[in-house]
């Protein structure tokens, strides 16, 4: 892909993305939306990818929106350049949020640095979050004057807890990652050298280990399940699916792999090979 703020490579079954705007600190803007809502419309296309890992280059993984200019003021532009309608108009960290979410393949953050307002709201979507230890984050719209963004109100609560994610965001204060490290926000806290290398270690063991089908099936079941009203509709959709992978010839696979002692060589295709009822929600 063509990209200018953005750097996508495939590697191995694992995508890597980088926020590329090191001298603006990755700083996001409205050319680094369009291109990261473009990279997970395309891993999620791309059987090839099993994995995708989110990082930033230089010292930073995302420092927020770019307010670099010291006239700044939101200003929100239809497509046909007039300001947007209230009622119509869609926040952009938002529609990056949605595009992780609805991408088939786990999403693994990589936060290698500062991560601020979009910068952290953007990794909420994402299924394993791993941090440096001295990063530092901040969910900052408070302090800006504006509120939380990027579907934030939903995915933080789901994670840390509605007492902390209140605590977070009515406070809007900068914090270090280590200092959450028991909040359930990251996954890991580990040196800023080492964040990469973690991240790579999970995407490798979730691409050479597991069938793929089975892999996105999972994150479906989990993320929508937090919607269900009960277990009895989850123990639904759970036996549905079960029933489904069994009769497939990944099961079979996993199955024989196991009693031959060797590593499992999944064929099934995300694009190709989804359940007839999927998606079911």
């Amino acid at each position: 892909m063509d990209t200018e703020q953005t750097r996508y490579t495939v590697r191995d079954g694992v995508a890597m993305v980088t926020l590329h705007r090191p001298d603006k600190l990755n700083a996001f803007t409205t050319t680094m939306k369009g291109e990261l809502i473009g990279i997970f419309d395309e891993a999620d296309r791309d059987d090839a990818v099993r994995v995708v890992i989110v990082t930033g280059a230089g010292r930073a993984f995302c420092a927020g929106a770019d307010l670099s200019n010291k006239g700044f003021q939101w200003d929100f532009k239809g497509r046909d350049g007039s300001r947007s309608d209230i009622h119509t108009h869609r926040d952009g960290g938002g529609q990056v949020a949605l595009a992780i979410h609805r991408c088939r393949k786990p999403v693994i953050a990589a936060i290698n640095g500062p991560a601020i307002g979009v910068g952290i709201t953007m990794t909420l979507p994402m299924d394993i979050r791993i941090a440096a230890g001295d990063a530092k984050i901040a969910f900052a719209f408070t302090r800006r004057g504006v509120v939380p963004e990027a579907c934030s109100s939903w995915f933080l609560p789901r994670i840390v807890g509605i007492s902390k994610a209140t605590e977070l965001v009515y406070t809007g204060r900068t914090f270090l990652a280590a200092d959450e490290a028991a909040s359930g926000l990251f996954n890991h806290i580990v040196p800023m050298g080492e964040v990469v290398a973690k991240a790579e270690e999970i995407a490798r063991e979730i691409a050479v280990s597991t069938s793929s089908v089975s892999v996105s099936l999972s994150k479906a079941l989990l993320w929508h399940g937090l919607e269900a009203p009960d277990p009895y509709a989850v123990h639904r959709i759970d036996s549905k699916c079960f029933y489904w992978a069994a009769g497939q010839r990944d099961a079979g696979e996993g199955v024989r792999s196991f009693l031959d002692k060797r590593s499992p060589h999944f064929e099934m295709k995300v694009s190709e090979e989804m359940p007839d009822f999927y998606p079911w929600w």
